[in-house]
């Protein structure tokens, strides 16, 4: 089945990548979660060139792990930066240990990408007191996250190089309006509490679809923490519980995808002719999502460009260190374009282009 396929393909995509963090080529970098090696750099010769670490959340999430990959590939155009990589796992015990690594090591910048962003944010502040500066992305984090406030601005003394959540989740949720029949039976997967791309983007489903179709019942929701794993898992027990599910609401491709697995070789949701009997809709478009809207099975998600969010911090990181912009002016968003049936294919020759997947992963 293509979609057991593309679970082959994102496990050899991490396994790829870690074995990349352990190796001492291209970028310098360490295993994920440990926080020990600190490896040369071909973005940096390691002797007096600037040191950059990216604290990822997860590897073992999809967007997590190509942001991750787009970070090393961007510092190779930094000859005055080693970068450094390393990922949280998902544990925010874990995530903390590596930011108050950074400062152990002496990093001149550090990049967050928070997993919770509130219990992130008293370790970036550690950082900043410790004299370093930070970028959060994907996401922001937010004065309120580290004081309780309602402050939303950008934490004081960080910068930050993100997209919108909002606009992100929008895209899909007014399409929705227009395109989920008359009182419809959907499921909603959450990422993780706390985190704010997580958390806006069900915000938006709220203010842009829920509240303009009282008729539609939100039959299940849950976390499933950007993990499709843990949306196969829900999505499973959803479907046996019998009342049929006429659309996925997920706020990333990971977790729709897992929701799709569960329902793959189910008649009730794939017709004879292999067409959909459900909606569903993602954020990030990653290639696996694209792929998943070309075969008629996610109907549409919004781009999170990972590339175009590590060149930008990268280049800011570059401006940063070298003492031509302070960190509290970095202050950039990339765009959301929604991708849909009508426009994928265009998306799928980049993640071609660039090695993602190949011609016969399409199909």
């Amino acid at each position: 089945m293509k979609l057991r396929k593309l679970g082959s393909m994102a496990l050899a995509a991490f396994m790829a990548a870690s074995l990349v963090a352990c190796s001492s080529g291209g970028t310098g970098s360490s295993a994920a979660g440990d926080s020990s090696a600190n490896s040369k750099s071909a973005a940096g010769d390691g002797k007096g060139g600037k040191k950059v670490c990216f604290v990822a959340r997860a590897s073992a999430d999809t967007f997590a792990a190509w942001l991750t990959e787009e970070m090393k590939k961007e510092a190779l155009n930094y000859p005055e930066l080693t970068l450094t990589c390393v990922s949280g796992e998902g544990d925010d015990n874990k995530e903390n240990s590596l930011l108050e690594d950074c400062i152990t090591k002496e990093y001149d910048l550090v990049i967050v990408q928070s997993n919770n962003n509130a219990a992130q944010a008293p370790y970036v502040k550690k950082l900043l007191d410790a004299g370093i500066p930070v970028i959060t992305t994907n996401p922001t984090t937010h004065q309120s996250d580290l004081d309780g406030s309602d402050n939303q601005d950008v934490m004081e003394g960080t910068g930050t190089v993100d997209a919108d959540p909002i606009e992100q989740a929008k895209v899909s949720a007014q399409r929705a309006v227009k395109e989920v029949p008359q009182n419809a039976n959907v499921v909603i997967l959450n990422g993780p509490s706390g985190n704010f791309h997580a958390d806006k983007r069900r915000e938006a489903w709220t203010e842009y679809f829920l509240s303009k179709r009282p008729d539609v019942k939100v039959l299940y929701e849950d976390y499933a923490n950007w993990n499709s794993d843990e949306a196969l898992t829900l999505m499973e027990a959803w479907v046996q519980a019998g009342t049929h599910i006429d659309a996925i609401i997920s706020m990333n491709d990971n977790m729709a995808a897992g929701a799709i697995e569960a329902i793959r070789d189910n008649k009730e949701y794939i017709g004879d002719d292999g067409k959909a009997k459900f909606l569903a809709y993602g954020v990030d478009g990653t290639a696996q999502g694209c792929l998943l809207i070309k075969e008629g099975l996610l109907t549409s998600t919004a781009l999170q460009s990972a590339a175009d969010l590590a060149k930008k911090n990268m280049e800011y990181a570059s401006k940063v260190v070298k003492g031509e912009l302070k960190v509290t002016e970095v202050n950039d968003h990339v765009e959301a374009p929604q991708i849909n049936a009508e426009n994928v294919n265009e998306y799928l020759k980049i993640y071609v282009e660039n090695g993602e997947i190949s011609e016969s992963d399409i199909k």
